[in-house]
């Protein structure tokens, strides 16, 4: 490997749903810059991502971004050795924004086009902490996916378990709304759970049954009719202790997976990963069971500028691409369905 690939400069570009990013990465594990935009004030009276209103702000914003990380970085497009791009899964239209701008950069500099994946990005945050040792466990948690995936080496991903229906963030923000909680009410559940009390008995879904799946729409069901149960009979019901319930039961499924299944595999490290990785439940709930059940296995956990959706991930990802010259073509398209 010769020193421009070990110090290979990649822009990276995430836009995969409503957040706008573009991010300087060097070596893989070196941020020197990392922009954000974030739309959550224009999704907010909607109550959820509205996919069209997402698209236009990452029209209206992507070029600014860019040019304030290449910025902050303190580099041109000249000491830029690739261009990386979230290529899937996300919102179709976000996507194309993304992918356009930086077939647009790579083609008119002439710099190789790398596409990543948007989940490989969430595991691969953890390198920006510390080095990923192989094989490794990563627990991806979001809006959209809730995964175990086993990594043997780097860049090879084996989905070991997954949601059978809704991911476990996706069951929060529902939640939230029917609370009528502000947008994105994941964050304040997490907040209103360590003030109430666990009172109320959730359903634990496949918690007991030999496999690594995940299924919260039964959860989700069960909060809300009790929601509505109670108000429909004019019952008091505290908010703080739906949520100290609920999270209770969404923590216990994801740790006892994830510990079981760290067990049965041969792994160095186990990652969080992903926008609920921000949780504070659940960071310190698998902390305390690392702590007591794995005690050859470190536990990474990214701060919490590196769990919502950034480009920096996206960089850190496709470093071990650039290394291994797996370049995109310039048809490149976007890919919302697009698997590990």
């Amino acid at each position: 490997m010769n020193e421009k690939e070990k110090t290979g400069l990649i822009l990276a570009i995430e836009s995969s749903c409503d957040e706008t990013s573009a991010a300087v990465i060097k070596n893989g594990d070196t941020i020197l810059s990392n922009i954000v935009a974030s739309q959550i004030k224009s999704h907010m009276r909607f109550g959820g991502v509205v996919p069209e209103v997402a698209s236009r702000h990452h029209v209206e914003q992507i070029t600014q971004i860019v040019e304030a990380s290449l910025e902050k970085a303190r580099v041109t497009m000249e000491d830029i050795d690739a261009v990386a791009v979230t290529e899937g899964p996300g919102l179709v239209g976000s996507l194309l924004i993304g992918v356009s701008a930086a077939k647009a950069l790579a083609f008119a500099n002439s710099k190789p086009l790398i596409a990543t994946n948007h989940i490989a990005g969430h595991i691969y945050a953890n390198q920006l902490v510390q080095p990923l040792q192989f094989p490794l466990l990563a627990l991806v948690v979001s809006g959209g996916h809730t995964e175990l995936v086993y990594m043997p080496e780097d860049g090879v991903f084996e989905t070991i378990g997954e949601t059978r229906d809704d991911a476990a963030g996706e069951a929060y923000d529902k939640i939230g709304r029917v609370l009528g909680l502000p947008y994105p009410g994941g964050k304040v559940l997490d907040e209103m759970a360590h003030e109430g009390k666990e009172t109320l008995n959730f359903p634990r879904a496949m918690l007991q049954e030999d496999n690594y799946d995940f299924s919260f729409s039964g959860l989700k069901s069960a909060v809300i009719n009790t929601i509505h149960n109670a108000r429909q009979k004019g019952d008091d019901i505290d908010p703080y202790d739906i949520a100290a319930s609920f999270q209770a039961a969404v923590v216990e499924v994801l740790v006892a997976k994830t510990i079981r299944a760290a067990k049965e595999k041969p792994i160095k490290q186990l990652l969080l990963a992903g926008g609920v990785a921000a949780n504070k439940g659940l960071r310190e709930a698998l902390r305390n069971a690392v702590a007591k059940e794995l005690d050859e296995v470190e536990l990474i956990i990214p701060p919490l500028s590196l769990c919502g959706d950034n480009a920096a991930m996206i960089g850190a990802a496709a470093y071990s691409q650039y290394q291994n010259q797996d370049f995109a073509q310039l048809s490149l398209n976007a890919r919302p369905g697009l698997l590990l």
